[in-house]
């Protein structure tokens, strides 16, 4: 992050915060689309896919759910948003400070790398059960002529609870940190690095322009997907599957796919990922930037 990130820990709630909600607002359409294509069932042998593409999926959803469908079961991430956010800043911070031999050194890439796959440990006990709601009630509005098994994501959490107890609602939890601890490592790296690039001669990065950080954001966003996406496959598909279809976890769901599909079906879904990567990280570090300089502005003291 700028230099402005060495703040008290509620400056980094509140901004971090800010920032993870614009980056589901901006990108959660993208993410629908994406978990859909991810899950979406093998044809028979003569039939076409339910989708044929990204820009068929978001056109099917559109159509037959209005385009409320493209934010569907977004109230879960958006509710696990400004603590995960608060935790990820904090978890990368802790990661930096660990390495560092005094307050003001510059960390190489390979520690900035490590600080972040802290940061992903940091963040997987919020992250795992707000993904499982998530894609569950995703995967359901695909579906709009069978039993709707959730009414909301409150709902879909009570239900998974009593269903199989709290183990349920974290299912998902290795899956997830398989496909955090590396993408993270490479977002926050990704991030300072092309923040030091762009960074003018003799200026500090918080003297950044907005539009430098949109660029570090984004291409941020791009690293960590490029990272992320085949665990993320994996994980989807173990996240929505009924009780016991894969009873050895994410073992299970990678042999099924590789039988069934290959390599290729570890990247379902990239398309739309790609797309909502760029502008999604860019309003999340845009908005983490501005939120931090306002508080900053505020309570310089705090």
């Amino acid at each position: 992050m700028s230099d402005s990130q060495r703040v008290s820990p509620f400056k980094n709630f509140v901004a971090g915060g800010f920032g993870g909600v614009c980056l589901v607002f901006a990108g959660h359409p993208l993410d629908t689309v994406k978990v859909r294509l991810q899950t979406m069932p093998k044809p028979a042998p003569g039939q076409s896919p339910m989708y044929k593409g990204t820009f068929d999926c978001a056109k099917q959803i559109v159509t037959k759910e209005g385009f409320t469908g493209l934010y569907r079961g977004m109230v879960a991430p958006i509710a696990g948003v400004a603590p995960m956010y608060a935790v990820c800043f904090f978890g990368f911070g802790v990661g930096k400070k660990l390495q560092q031999s005094h307050p003001d050194a510059e960390l190489t890439l390979p520690q900035l790398f490590n600080a972040g796959m802290l940061s992903g440990v940091f963040t997987t006990g919020i992250m795992a059960p707000g993904e499982r709601i998530k894609c569950l009630l995703q995967v359901q509005a695909a579906n709009p002529n069978a039993a709707q098994q959730f009414k909301g994501p409150i709902d879909c959490a009570k239900t998974l609870y009593r269903q199989g107890g709290i183990r349920s609602i974290y299912k998902g939890t290795a899956a997830t940190l398989l496909r955090d601890i590396p993408a993270s490592g490479a977002y926050f790296m990704s991030y300072e690095w092309i923040q030091r690039v762009l960074t003018p001669e003799g200026k500090s990065r918080s003297d950044l322009s907005a539009g430098r950080t949109i660029i570090a954001g984004g291409m941020a966003g791009i690293f960590n997907w490029m990272v992320a996406i085949p665990a993320d496959v994996l994980k989807s598909r173990l996240q929505t599957a009924p009780e016991g279809t894969y009873p050895n976890g994410i073992r299970d769901v990678f042999k099924q796919l590789m039988r069934e599909d290959g390599v290729k079906a570890l990247y379902r879904g990239a398309t739309p990922v790609f797309l909502r990567a760029f502008p999604a990280n860019a309003a999340c570090f845009l908005g983490y930037e501005l939120a931090m300089k306002f508080l900053n502005y505020l309570a310089p003291d705090l």
